[in-house]
């Protein structure tokens, strides 16, 4: 079993280092916080102004390594209380610090001269976008008292919540035939080739939810509640616009991109149907079998084998993408394989600090698990791009955080299509595409429109987890409509997706979209000229943590604003539907 090492951060919670960076993290915040003073007027504001960001790269430092080392160890040993009580213990040392940030951003909204002072100083030019979004952020801020009430609060509140549900999924005993396996090894039977197994498989995860789904629901409730009464605090029209104003992004863009996504739900239908058809089903296809392999192909792949075919796969893009995979398999960036108290899911945590990623995924060997395990690693490509900018220019937004990383889906996919020698193998590689694109076109939508329902419902009601089940279900039948058995959806998909359960980060769907389709018109700009892409690519990713998405977008030419770039995507997708219609007629 692999597993990741974190010896680059400390050698555990014991390391001499780990309490004295957490002692140096109390001092800093000490320091920091006694230059409230400062923010009462603007005389020598300019040295104020560089002394504070300068601190907030320290601190950023600090808490990237503490708080990294604390939550990637929760999230594959989720029973460790010691990095679960180090969590909490880091979120609510930050709490101290809500006062001093409501303070400097209230200052800086009435910064006099801000240009003149950016324009002479090669610092604060460096960090000019940064400086800016503080000033729009300023008028979205609560008063000093009530932030720092509302930071001391969210402990015990959404984040609570959100951990809460964590614990839940990830400790859950499931009733698979005969024996006790965990809600990943269940999930991960989703791709198996008998389809009794993948039938058994869903119908033991939805009896599982059962012990769970009242506590979820309130956990559920409870954050969405919040978020609503906060949102509202902060002079957000709502939960959407500022989850939109969080991306940097754009409400014609949003609109643009799901009002062609609608326009393709019929192609996409018409795949689900010819599955259903394939497999033996009459009234479309049973959710179970979503994700049920079509055509044929024996393949597996050990973790070598699977780490190999990227690496080989990502050199044909560049030597740079080759050999930053290749520093995450040598130096053991990856937790590849799942195991009671892991979290389920993949995800990839980019650590400025110390200019490396770290990986976690749930490993079983299916094709499908190498094209996740490239998709986390374009995550890391990214990290690598930042890592090169300030740390203060290193936050992007959710929209183009899945960019590189279906950038790189897209580069194995295509290779693995072009690899095969048979038709079967063609329409099974093909398919396990078109499955992927269901999800983050179709699944996403759906669970968009769950979200927006929960929101919206929440301003008069709580729901129970009958009520939440009857939202999925309604959510799933209006963007799958014909193409699933609508007697056989999955009314627990609030439970298992971690996405929904952040009080800061509202609507972690539609940026799946966007990174899918963003990607696709990505790699059509690559295959027109592959030498002269390359930096632009390398450029555009920098950037991210420096602009608005539609600016980063024409950094490639592209204009997401307008419903044509949306639809051009679209149908590169209907074009690989299409294929594998005309393959299995």
């Amino acid at each position: 079993m692999k597993k990741w090492s974190l010896k680059s951060l400390y050698l555990g919670f014991d390391d001499p280092k780990y309490s004295e960076d957490l002692n140096q993290l109390d001092q800093l915040i000490l320091e920091i916080n006694s230059q409230s003073v400062d923010f009462d007027n603007y005389d020598q504001k300019e040295r104020k102004l560089v002394k504070y960001l300068e601190n907030e790269m320290l601190l950023e430092a600090l808490i990237d390594k503490l708080y990294h080392f604390a939550s990637l160890t929760s999230s594959v040993e989720s029973t460790n209380q010691e990095a679960n009580k180090m969590v909490n213990l880091l979120q609510t040392k930050l709490t101290q610090l809500t006062k001093i940030s409501t303070l400097f951003t209230n200052w800086m909204k009435d910064y006099p001269n801000l240009e003149e002072d950016i324009a002479h100083n090669d610092f604060l030019k460096e960090h000019q976008f940064y400086l800016n979004e503080v000033k729009d952020h300023a008028g979205h801020l609560l008063s000093t008292e009530l932030e720092v009430m509302l930071a001391k609060l969210r402990q015990t509140g959404s984040s609570s919540w959100g951990r809460l549900q964590s614990l839940l999924t990830s400790t859950l005993d499931v009733e698979y035939d005969g024996k006790i396996i965990t809600l990943s090894e269940v999930r991960n039977l989703a791709t198996d080739k008998d389809p009794e197994v993948r039938k058994k498989a869903y119908e033991a995860e939805l009896n599982a939810y059962k012990k769970i789904e009242d506590s979820v629901a309130f956990a559920l409730n409870s954050i969405k509640g919040e978020v609503n009464t906060v949102s509202k605090a902060r002079n957000f029209d709502s939960p959407l616009a500022e989850a939109l104003n969080k991306s940097r992004m754009k409400s014609e863009t949003l609109e643009a991109m799901q009002s062609a996504v609608k326009e393709y739900y019929g192609i996409f239908r018409k795949y689900l149907q010819r599955k259903a058809e394939l497999l033996g089903h009459k009234n479309g296809l049973p959710f179970y079998d979503l994700f049920a392999p079509i055509g044929k192909n024996d393949t597996s792949f050990t973790i070598e084998e699977a780490n190999a075919y990227i690496l080989k796969n990502f050199k044909t893009f560049s030597n740079s993408l080759h050999d930053l995979a290749k520093r995450a398999f040598d130096e053991e960036w990856v937790d590849y394989t799942p195991r009671k108290g892991k979290r389920g899911g993949a995800f990839c945590a980019n650590m400025h600090v110390i200019k490396e990623s770290r990986v976690m995924t749930n490993f079983t060997g299916s094709f499908s698990d190498m094209i996740t395990l490239s998709h986390e690693l374009g995550h890391a490509y990214h990290g690598e791009a930042i890592f090169k900018e300030s740390v203060l220019n290193s936050s992007y937004t959710m929209p183009v955080a899945e960019t590189a990383s279906t950038f790189c889906e897209t580069i194995v996919n295509n290779a693995a299509i072009k690899d095969v020698t048979t038709k079967e193998e063609k329409i099974f590689l093909l398919e396990s595409s078109l499955q992927d694109y269901t999800q983050v076109v179709v699944d996403i939508m759906s669970r968009f429109i769950f979200e927006k329902s929960v929101f919206e419902g929440r301003e008069k009601t709580v729901f129970d987890a009958k009520e939440l089940k009857e939202l999925m279900l309604d959510a799933q039948k209006q963007t799958y409509g014909d193409g699933l058995d609508e007697n056989l959806l999955h009314p627990y998909m609030w439970i298992c997706k971690p996405h929904y359960y952040s009080g800061g980060l509202s609507y972690y769907n539609f940026p799946y979209t966007y990174g899918l389709l963003f990607a696709k018109g990505l790699y059509a700009k690559y295959l027109e000229d592959k030498e002269a892409f390359v930096k632009i690519y390398d450029d555009l990713l920098a950037a991210t943590g420096q602009m608005q998405v539609e600016e980063v977008a024409a950094l490639a030419g592209i204009d997401v604003t307008k419903k044509e770039f949306w639809v051009s995507s679209l149908e590169l997708l209907k074009k690989d539907i299409e294929l594998f219609l005309e393959l299995t007629e």
